[in-house]
């Protein structure tokens, strides 16, 4: 440790007796903690943690999926004749709720970090609200409407459950948990929603809600029930939830600690503007720009999946909503195989290449053959290559983002910026490039090579800005910083190690 380093740091210890009597009786509490972590007590708390946020996060992004991407099923079950749309209206619907899906993540955010993981039932139970008034829309208009509210809804939910995750967690933890509810949630929700559209259209009416109807009826109860359910369940920050002991709480704390370079004590810092801004550095800002390229391809191909399907044969509506499920459930596959492998290896940026790669392969297949068996084929490929690459980029951010409200700010950063993708991605399948959708195609495998390249420089970087501090030359950033400055240092910090 060079000279520099060892003043600044007992410049922390100096200024940190002069907090008050409660802040040091607390952060010492948690400071002993974290110096003796009990392997076994650990162990059993993170299998705790595992069983009661995993299956719930899952369900509750879940939901978020399904309620998006119906307006795909209840397409091809009449919408747009019903609601007498012509070309590109439904386009400009899927446009307008990407920008307010957009426009709500940062601030949706800032809100949980504020008013807690209630927050999150709240959001549940408007865009389940929402879906159920879907159902009884009668015009264009009124679909641009409820595309509106459900983005705004919708926007922080992801973000949202990667932050509460991150309270958590440990680093090198969050990959696989991450990888487990946002990799299975899309790929489960898929196939779960391609089944229940195809179920609910064979069924008899609900009074006056026939056909598609019924697609956002049953499907916006059943997220609103769920999302009252949340406002009793979700759990709190871990240092006041009651899903967790005393003794798991103080534990739970110690862990992140022990994580990081500067201990809290689970402390928030206050939310600054500078904070904010500078949550916009070059690791999330490659990651964003990452995210909103397999956006393109991964939500476009989500929205449009029954409708490219419904090309490659004669199927009936029912036939066709059901051929969505296998390529949904070989993507449930891969995204955790390449989740468990990215924790076992302790890597991120290999993980997603290899992933970004199917990506590739399978829109080169659909480029290169018009045989309708290959092209059912690519879709395999393609699905599976986009379930683990977002959730992996959100939490390769969140891994390298400190203090709490950079972390806070990143985890919306990367899906709101990724909404772009989605935008564009409404504009990749459109109707006159039918049956082969050749551009939409050809857009998706160029940006699915450029997220490879990208990658690459970006470990390349990390790599070199690791071995720069274990040489010392960023020490210097201690240097006449009182104990507050360096706590919100956070990746800035000569400690923090960039995970790669």
């Amino acid at each position: 440790m060079s000279v520099d380093q060892e003043k600044g740091l007992a410049q922390v210890d100096e200024l940190k007796k002069s907090k008050s009597v409660e802040l040091e009786i607390s952060s010492k509490a948690f400071s002993d903690a974290s110096d003796e972590i009990d392997p076994v007590a650990e162990k059993r708390l993170v299998r705790k943690l595992d069983w009661l946020l995993l299956p719930l996060f899952t369900l509750i992004y879940g939901c978020n999926f399904v309620d998006r991407t119906a307006i795909g099923n209840a397409r091809i079950a009449g919408l747009e004749k019903d609601l007498h749309m012509q070309g590109f209206d439904l386009n400009i619907a899927l446009t307008v709720f990407y920008i307010c899906f957009l426009a709500s993540e940062i601030p949706s955010n800032l809100a949980l970090k504020r008013f807690g993981s209630i927050w999150i039932a709240f959001l549940v139970i408007g865009f389940g609200a929402v879906a159920i008034g879907s159902a009884f829309i009668t015009s264009y208009s009124e679909l641009l409407v409820t595309r509106v509210f459900l983005g705004l809804a919708e926007g922080g939910t992801l973000s949202g459950l990667v932050y509460v995750l991150a309270r958590y967690y440990r680093r090198n933890e969050l990959v696989l948990r991450v990888g487990i509810f946002f990799g299975l949630s899309p790929s489960l929700a898929g196939a779960f929603g391609g089944l229940l559209a195809s179920g609910l259209l064979t069924v008899s009416d609900i009074g006056t809600v026939t056909s598609w109807r019924k697609i956002f009826l049953i499907e916006g109860i059943i997220t609103t029930g769920f999302g009252v359910i949340l406002l009793f369940i979700i759990p709190g920050d871990p240092r006041t939830t009651r899903m967790l002991t005393e003794e798991e709480r103080a534990l739970a704390i110690a862990r992140i600690d022990a994580d990081q370079a500067v201990k809290t004590a689970g402390r928030k810092e206050p939310t600054t503007l500078k904070l904010v801004l500078r949550s916009f550095n070059i690791h999330t800002t490659a990651c964003a720009i990452c995210f909103m390229m397999i956006n393109i391809s991964f939500q476009g191909l989500s929205l449009f999946l029954p409708t490219v399907i419904n090309t490659l044969g004669k199927f009936t509506t029912v036939n066709a909503q059901l051929r969505t499920v296998p390529p949904y459930l070989f993507g449930t596959v891969w995204a955790i195989a390449n989740a468990y492998g990215a924790y076992r290896m302790k890597q991120r940026a290999i993980p997603i290449i290899a992933s970004v790669m199917f990506m590739v392969l399978g829109y080169a297949i659909s480029i290169g053959t018009k045989d309708p068996h290959a092209r059912y084929a690519a879709c395999f490929f393609s699905v599976a290559g986009g379930s683990p690459s977002g959730p992996m980029l959100v939490t390769w951010a969140t891994d390298n983002a400190a203090p709490d409200t950079m972390r806070a700010v990143t985890t919306a950063i990367i899906p709101s910026i990724g909404a772009l993708g989605s935008i564009i991605a409404v504009w990749t399948y459109l109707p006159k490039d039918a049956p082969n959708f050749h551009k939409g195609n050809s857009l998706n495998l160029a940006t699915s090579l450029a997220v490879c390249a990208i990658l690459a420089l970006i470990a390349v970087y990390l790599r070199w800005e690791n071995a720069k501090r274990d040489r010392g030359e960023r020490d210097y950033r201690l240097e006449g910083k009182s104990v507050e400055e360096i706590e919100q240092l956070g990746y800035l910090h000569p400690n923090f190690r960039y995970q790669i």
